[in-house]
């Protein structure tokens, strides 16, 4: 789909795809954004300018997560446009009868106007996993966090050229660290990250070291993005 035809249904969905500035004080401004697909109000928080870079959430979380961590902020200040997403039935976002496996393939032309990042923590990987092996050219990196159904998805993953962080808390109780290493294998261009000390809202737990870990792998992708992986605020 060509950047036009995204334009235009970006403005039938009611907003505008670019994000706004930060603010001359120096304040990084948040913006709560909605669109319609399928009949469902989906809503989502947006901040900075640059490559987008999507958060999706776990069970207990949601878009606002990101927002009360300083992800949203750290992302924008550090050059890139950060969306944090509520999944359909969470946070601000209508509960939508769209298949799991297509939703994120039918909203992100309404979103991005090229591939995204993707930040998987725990529950999302249902959304995540059918993004990556159905549209691929969506993406061009990924992040996943302990995520949910690895093991429905691994044999498909394996081998694949994407580039991932894939981050696990040392104290994992739910996925076991062992699947970290099981992903890290199936993906040949990626990085494992196990961070001490955290459980398995590692991000959470540790979000210092995730942030570093996160702007480390981002500058690996866009040499060209303005501002130092420090992992604090």
């Amino acid at each position: 789909m060509n950047r036009i035809a995204i334009g235009l249904l970006a403005a039938l969905a009611g907003f505008s795809p670019v994000p706004a500035a930060a603010q001359d004080d120096g304040v990084v401004p948040v913006e709560s954004r909605e669109l319609r697909l399928n009949g469902a109000r989906i809503h989502f928080l947006e901040a900075g300018r640059g490559e987008t870079v999507l958060l999706l959430h776990g069970m207990r979380y949601s878009a606002q997560t990101w927002r009360e961590l300083g992800t949203l902020e750290l992302l924008a200040r550090e050059g890139y446009r950060a969306v944090a997403l509520d999944l359909p039935g969470f946070g601000e976002s209508d509960a939508s009868e769209a298949p799991v496996d297509r939703f994120l393939a039918s909203l992100l032309p309404l979103i991005a106007d090229r591939p995204v990042v993707v930040v998987s923590p725990s529950m999302s990987g249902r959304f995540s996993f059918p993004l990556l092996l159905k549209r691929p050219s969506f993406v061009l990196g990924f992040v996943p966090i302990a995520p949910a159904e690895l093991a429905e998805y691994l044999d498909q993953l394996r081998g694949r050229d994407l580039p991932a962080l894939v981050v696990w808390g040392e104290n994992d109780e739910i996925v076991p660290p062992r699947s970290s290493r099981a992903l890290a294998e199936a993906l040949p261009n990626s990085r494992r990250v196990e961070i001490p000390g955290a459980g398995h809202a590692c991000y959470l737990d540790q979000p210092q070291v995730f942030h570093r870990e996160l702007l480390l792998f981002l500058k690996g992708l866009f040499p060209e993005a303005h501002g130092s992986p420090s992992g604090t605020m």
